[in-house]
């Protein structure tokens, strides 16, 4: 192979595996996302954690939410091997819903693993809370914090500027723009967990699509430069045998 044909070939695979590593890194962010969370009404919020640490498990979470726009009704989901706490604050001046004043309203959840147990390198996992009414907004930023069993914290808390890039550690923001809320509403209404948890069983398999996709997509990408580059110099090889006749 010429000098030339191996600088590229080597180009080429720097590329495909920068490609792909990138996509990593930007999907690594703690992320929530609703497939029913709208203005004034319930949903599930979905805060998918990816362990960043290749040493260090993952063993905590804390999620803040809104004392100044307060969710008055929230429920955590459980997950095996991790206990809830949720912490509450008072509400000045109290807000009205549903027909009742409420006075104060969570404004921390936490879901902290078992001894010995959390998110492993290599691993995530994901936490759902059912909640609302949402504000009358967009989105909803939710400041999330992430504990790693070294001690270490990883704080996503910068607030994402329109119009700006991304910051270094974004806090998850949540997209109002679903449907109606009518069936989180419903187990609002009801006590509901069968179907908070049915519904973030649900979403999740298209968020996971979403980003499978565009991860396919540049290994494919990749891929297909380094064929070409292969049938590049094939077809090279081929000419010099057939000159050298």
């Amino acid at each position: 192979m010429s000098r030339t044909l191996r600088r590229a070939a080597v180009l080429a695979a720097a590329t495909a595996v920068a490609l792909v590593a990138g996509t990593g890194v930007a999907s690594a962010h703690v992320r929530v996302s609703s497939a029913d969370a709208a203005p004034g009404g319930y949903g599930v919020m979905t805060f998918r954690v990816p362990n960043e640490s290749d040493t260090a498990s993952t063993v905590s979470l804390r999620i803040q939410l809104p004392t100044d726009t307060p969710l008055t009704f929230v429920q955590a989901e459980p997950v095996p091997g991790w206990t809830i706490t949720q912490t509450t604050t008072q509400l000045d001046p109290p807000v009205e819903a549903d027909g009742d004043t409420i006075t104060e309203a969570v404004s921390v959840v936490q879901f902290t693993a078992a001894d010995g147990g959390g998110i492993a390198p290599g691993q995530f996992q994901e936490f759902s809370l059912l909640g609302g009414p949402f504000p009358d907004a967009d989105s909803l930023t939710l400041p999330t914090v992430q504990t790693y069993s070294d001690g270490t914290e990883a704080a996503w808390i910068e607030p994402t500027v329109e119009g700006q890039d991304e910051p270094q550690s974004p806090a998850p923001v949540l997209s109002l723009t679903g449907g109606s809320g009518g069936a989180a509403a419903d187990a609002h209404g009801s006590g509901g967990t069968d179907t908070a948890t049915d519904t973030a069983s649900a979403s999740t398999p298209a968020a996971d699509g979403g980003d499978g996709l565009a991860v396919t997509a540049l290994v494919l990408g990749g891929l297909g430069l380094l064929a070409g580059l292969g049938g590049l110099f094939l077809g090279l090889s081929a000419r010099r045998r057939t000159v050298g006749r």
